[in-house]
């Protein structure tokens, strides 16, 4: 009779204490460590970078939450998950300590996670991935394509949106007035 390890599920605590491991890109899923795909091409940077600008440059002067890029976020528990999109927004009221990030991963799900896609991305990845942040909390999904310059929003309400460059993209309900052309997300220079 043989005997069959059963592996042992890590704890977002555990996860939150492995060394940098030579620039993985690591995430936590159902317990069990997942590696990404290495860090991204120009065009995913820019792009993530323009997003988390334009929802910070919004949300700031009327202190309506905050954007964050590649933040850890505590989805579920039992088995732990710890996912970190490319951009997340989190409205004040859910900010713990007033005026500092916290210290450790949010224990919810960001109220719009943005995900940027490359063509290295499959269409069933990305509306996979959409759907978990729906799931666990988010109210919109930003699915943001870089080689088509186009957008997908999903809402809790189950509606899809697809997005061309020159469409208006907003961010109702969460940031009431934010409305930007699609294009804003993949220009260098806007």
């Amino acid at each position: 009779m043989t005997t069959a390890t059963i592996p042992r599920l890590m704890t977002a605590e555990e996860f939150a204490i492995i060394p940098d491991c030579d620039d993985a890109r690591l995430e936590l899923v159902n317990g069990e460590v997942i590696e990404l795909p290495p860090s991204p091409m120009p065009s995913h940077g820019s792009t993530q970078s323009n997003a988390g600008r334009l929802l910070g440059n919004f949300a700031r002067p009327g202190r309506l939450g905050a954007a964050f890029t590649e933040t850890g976020f505590l989805i579920s528990r039992n088995p732990d998950t710890v996912r970190m999109p490319d951009v997340a927004f989190v409205s004040v009221d859910k900010l713990p300590g007033g005026n500092r990030p916290p210290d450790w991963y949010f224990p919810f799900a960001p109220d719009i996670a943005v995900e940027v896609e490359t063509r290295l991305d499959t269409l069933s990845a990305a509306r996979a991935r959409a759907l978990m942040w729906l799931d666990a909390g988010s109210a919109l999904v930003w699915m943001l394509f870089t080689e088509s310059r186009s957008a997908t929003v999903y809402r809790a309400d189950g509606t899809i949106e697809t997005l061309g460059e020159d469409d208006i993209l907003d961010a109702a309900p969460v940031l009431d007035g934010f409305s930007v052309k699609v294009s804003e997300f993949f220009d260098l220079f806007v």
